[in-house]
């Protein structure tokens, strides 16, 4: 069962003060003084990353790509989550839940947060800091803003801003909900980001044309059935405060633009980019890698399954993170 940590208050970057921040954390292996690793997590996702139930339980473990034999893993859930972490579904100062009161958040103010649960448990500086997507931009996030706390970092199918067709794709997914409700409308909206998070190649051979029996295309079914997972699982307003602070995600906002504000970052950097992602095209951990001054060459990991294929392509992802940590 995950941690749920009390961190006081926490000003955002909109200048509002949220009250009595609450951030829910889980850790693996034993904490030495220097061998601290977060991993942050995907849009959806949540701080249980290794084990039985953890998304990227072929990654993060004992004898894998982050040896939790070797490694402290730090996993919190984000700032305006719902799972545990303080977020429009938690309760407001005056005992109503938040909902779509929830003050606007950026990637900068869940680093913050992220950055108070550090001091909390003593790490002054990470190993490494790893995620993809939506962790990735967290990652990237806390190597510009604390380029001294973070001596390794790993890049996944992420960038260093939204780009106008992400911010595009995010914005119609939250209209969606506010129009048809929260319901409803979280299902569809899970519909639309799905269809981005494969490749096109991939659902063409998965199902084609096929027809069901219930008159139903065979992708159609697909789809809804993961809408309707992500609508029992997750709150409505957290996608949409979630997608609002990934559309923030600009390294290079107030710090004299990408190439100077990833100038700043000193650790050792990894970028790996999925060939058929078309959420976040390889352009974008080109340029990561390119204007990262530590970064090493770029890494492609070759999946069909699209952006989706850092979750799943847990051989390449975990040779990758293994030979980042081990030197």
């Amino acid at each position: 069962m995950s941690t749920i940590q009390p961190l006081g208050d926490l000003t955002l970057e909109v200048g509002e003060v949220l009250p009595r921040l609450e951030v829910a954390y889980d850790t693996w292996g034993e904490f030495t003084g220097d061998n601290a690793v977060l991993v942050l997590h995907a849009l959806t996702g949540d701080s249980i990353v290794a084990g039985p139930d953890g998304w990227w339980n072929q990654v993060v473990g004992p004898g894998l790509g982050v040896d939790t034999d070797r490694f402290f893993v730090v996993a919190a859930n984000i700032l305006g989550g719902c799972k545990g972490t303080t977020g429009p579904a938690s309760e407001a100062p005056d005992g109503r839940v938040w909902g779509n009161r929830f003050p606007a958040v950026t990637v900068r103010d869940q680093v913050a947060a992220e950055a108070m649960l550090a001091d909390h448990l003593g790490i002054e500086s990470w190993h490494a800091v790893i995620g993809g997507s939506a962790g990735g931009m967290r990652a990237v996030e806390w190597a510009v803003t604390h380029p001294e706390r973070v001596q390794r970092l790993f890049l996944l199918a992420s960038s260093a801003y939204a780009s106008a067709e992400q911010i595009a794709w995010t914005t119609t997914q939250a209209d969606i909900i506010r129009a048809a409700g929260p319901d409803e409308g979280l299902g569809l909206a899970r519909r639309i980001a799905h269809t981005t998070y494969r490749s096109e190649a991939e659902l063409a051979e998965r199902f084609g044309r096929e027809v069901q029996p219930d008159g139903r295309f065979a992708v159609q079914s697909y789809l809804q059935h993961h809408g309707d997972k992500l609508h029992k699982r997750f709150d409505a307003w957290s996608y949409i405060t979630l997608g609002d602070a990934m559309n923030s995600h600009d390294v290079g906002r107030g710090r004299g633009g990408l190439a100077a504000a990833l100038g700043r970052v000193t650790a050792r950097t990894v970028v790996a980019a999925i060939d058929s992602d078309r959420l976040y095209p390889p352009y974008q951990q080109q340029e990561l890698a390119d204007l990262i001054p530590t970064a090493e060459p770029l890494a492609v990991v070759t999946s069909p399954h699209g952006h989706d294929g850092f979750l799943i392509e847990h051989e390449q992802v975990g040779a990758l993170a293994h030979d980042l940590l081990a030197t």
